[in-house]
């Protein structure tokens, strides 16, 4: 398969699963509130489209896509893979975060991506952000992403878990960001189309599994010392992503959309 052929199949899949979770969203408001849309350009070629709710479930959730190309900067060059053989890249990508008006449901957090520099892979993950303990909660995200990686090779769940582990920490407190979940990169098994599946599975199980959560919990009641709690939860929500979050650093450093690379941060959050 051609080249241009991934790029396109890659960036209409996500344009596809964006429409899929803002459709299943929305529904769950009772359609009273849906995404608004705004579309922005990269500064060197290609763009992206923003779509953010706030409604009476999701105080905010954002369901991002892209599909941007250009040349890194030098000084970026050597933390991305391929850009020996090539300084020029393509990126096309979707990201999910969804904060929810709720202490008793998780913040949600999913993106996939395909890049192309001198090399190709696919990278990505999913991973949820309860305030309160919530076991069966995690429990069952975990369980989708493990039967979203079920099929794909030997050992992949538990790896991508513990990537997932490493990598959402806040080394500065020495504390997770959240509950875990799946994380990977540099996907590339040499055969394209069982990698695509892969990223197609996670898509799936991913927004399967959020909206059930989403729906399981949305009319229970909840407290104002909770929503303290989900405020300063939230505050380490904004230190990781600000601090550690290398999809941020990769955003600005090629000329994304500043607004577009920051509506992972929650709409309030609080420090105490």
């Amino acid at each position: 398969m051609e080249i241009k052929d991934k790029k396109e199949l890659a960036s209409n899949w996500f344009r596809d699963l964006r429409d899929t979770f803002c459709s299943s969203f929305e529904l769950i408001e009772g359609n009273k509130y849906s995404f608004e849309r705004k579309s922005w350009p990269h500064k060197h070629s290609g763009g992206g489209e923003m779509s953010i709710m706030k409604g009476e479930v999701f105080e905010k959730v954002g369901v991002n896509i892209s599909t941007v190309s250009g040349k890194f900067q030098e000084d970026f060059r050597g933390q991305i893979k391929g850009t020996e053989q090539s300084p020029e890249y393509f990126a096309t990508g979707i990201s999910l975060v969804a904060h929810m008006n709720s202490p008793k449901i998780p913040a949600f957090h999913f993106n996939t991506r395909f890049l192309v520099t001198g090399e190709s892979w696919f990278g990505g993950g999913a991973d949820l952000t309860p305030t309160l303990s919530d076991k069966e909660a995690v429990d069952l995200f975990h369980n989708h992403m493990k039967d979203a990686c079920s099929d794909y090779k030997k050992d992949a769940y538990e790896e991508y878990k513990k990537n997932c582990d490493e990598y959402f920490y806040l080394g500065h407190r020495a504390e997770p960001r959240g509950a875990g979940g799946i994380f990977f990169d540099h996907i590339n098994s040499n055969d394209w189309e069982r990698d695509f599946d892969f990223i197609k599975q996670v898509g799936k199980f991913t927004h399967q599994v959020i909206t059930q959560i989403v729906e399981s919990k949305k009319d229970l009641s909840w407290t104002e010392e909770e929503k303290n709690l989900q405020l300063i939860k939230r505050g380490r929500y904004v230190e990781f992503n600000l601090i550690w979050d290398r999809g941020t650093l990769f955003g600005l450093k090629t000329g994304g959309s500043t607004e577009a690379i920051l509506m992972s941060m929650p709409p309030t959050a609080k420090w105490d």
